[in-house]
């Protein structure tokens, strides 16, 4: 017979840009396979900045989905642009926590869940997963994913105390907390020696086999008309932790020097949520005709995007060497050359690098930047780009995964 956990989830569809969503999505779609019935507590979409359906359709009939009371409050609650700081501690959708405690107690009275989980990076999610531990004394998994309270992160040191008092609080009350890389779990052993060496728990994104199938079958995105090579980055171009100012004045450098690769080279930069500034960017280092600006898409026809593309890349700075965005392992799925610019000692290149993909170079090193396009672009041309391996393919799905979260449910409801 299943157990019920109960899933707190921020990211659930039908909020859109993201690729976060993914992972709260597909343990609520596959956690029945491995013995274990998820009810979902998120957020009402009217929290959510931009919404979309095209997920709708992932969230299986059966679920419990529990859509409690929030609001944004920079978006809500705001006069003028200025909101009392109390209403956005420890972030902007702390109202979250006054709909989502007393509808969590409905539901673990109704269904009676044998644990809880919370995910971060809403960090409400995490004040909620605490407020319900502490009332129910259920056994609870605090999904971290990344850091938290990091060196120079939050930068404001108000909303930094909020965190940093919310991990210890996390840290005290949950049975085991889960990362998604091997440097975020190392940084908080430093950070916390004291705590038993089996709390801190990898457990990594991926991608998922059946959405991928679903892509294969959608219209291709048409190609650049210049007959270019497209280099395609999707998703959220961050200004600190992706920012591409090194990369923008590499390919200027190279456009000036006349090299002949760079002009068949175009690099689609898709739902940067960034937009204003990049083009900004691009027309300071006069490459406004090698960077196109594109527009959000749904997930399945991004994911054909990234099927069908000549090359996909990789930012990451590092600042976020304990971190691997989410996205890497779908391109790691879509079989296609990568490029990535981050720190080679960092998380996020040793897993492009075990996969078989060594055109990697730091994001913040513009001769470096240089001879990567130049080696990128010349093994392109060659037909020569290497591909991820099917054993680091095979690794990395989201049913894979959803099996080891299983598994750890097991391990911390059990009775000692």
């Amino acid at each position: 017979m299943s157990r019920r956990v109960l899933l707190i989830a921020y990211h659930y569809p039908p909020l859109r840009g993201s690729s976060g969503i993914q992972r709260a999505l597909r343990f609520s779609q596959y956690l029945t396979e491995f013995g274990w019935e998820p009810i979902v507590l998120t957020a009402h979409p009217r929290a959510y900045p931009d919404k979309s359906d095209d997920l709708m359709v992932d969230v299986p009939p059966g679920v419990i989905v529990e859509r409690a009371f929030a609001l944004d409050t920079s978006r809500h609650l705001s006069l003028a642009g200025r909101y009392p700081r109390a209403f956005a501690l420890p972030d902007r959708w702390v109202t979250w926590w006054l709909g989502a405690v007393p509808a969590g107690m409905r539901l673990i009275k109704r269904y009676q869940p044998a644990a809880i989980w919370s995910t971060y990076p809403i960090a409400t999610a995490h004040k909620i997963g605490a407020t319900l531990q502490a009332r129910t004394g259920l056994p609870w998994i605090a999904d971290f994913r990344d850091p938290m309270a990091q060196d120079g992160y939050p930068e404001d040191p108000t909303v930094w105390n909020a965190f940093k008092q919310l991990e210890m609080r996390a840290f005290k009350q949950c049975r085991f907390a889960t990362f998604t890389s091997p440097g975020a779990i190392q940084t908080y052993r430093e950070t916390y020696p004291d705590l038993p060496g089996n709390k801190l728990v990898l457990l990594e994104n991926g991608y998922d086999e059946e959405v991928f199938a679903r892509a294969a079958g959608q219209p291709v995105t048409p190609a650049d008309k210049g007959g270019r090579r497209i280099l395609l980055h999707s998703g959220i171009v961050y200004s600190m932790e992706r920012d591409p100012t090194q990369l923008f004045m590499a390919l200027g450098q190279l456009k000036r020097a006349g090299e002949p690769l760079i002009s068949q080279l175009l690099i689609r930069l898709r739902a940067t949520g960034n937009d204003a500034r990049l083009q900004e960017m691009a027309a300071r280092e006069g490459i406004t005709d090698l960077i196109e600006l594109a527009p959000p898409i749904p997930y399945a026809d991004a994911l054909s995007e990234m099927l069908n593309t000549d090359g996909l890349l990789v930012l990451q700075g590092a600042s976020c060497n304990g971190q691997i965005p989410a996205k890497a392992y779908e391109y790691l799925r879509a079989r296609r050359p990568i490029l990535a610019l981050t720190d080679p000692v960092g998380d996020t290149a040793d897993v492009i690098r075990r996969a078989g993909i060594n055109t990697i170079a730091p994001l913040d090193n513009v001769d470096a930047i240089k001879a990567a396009l130049r080696q990128f672009m010349s093994l392109l041309v060659a037909d020569q780009a290497p591909y991820a391996s099917e054993a680091a393919i095979q690794a990395a799905s989201r049913r894979g995964r959803t099996e080891q979260f299983a598994r750890l449910l097991d391990a911390a409801t059990q009775v000692s």
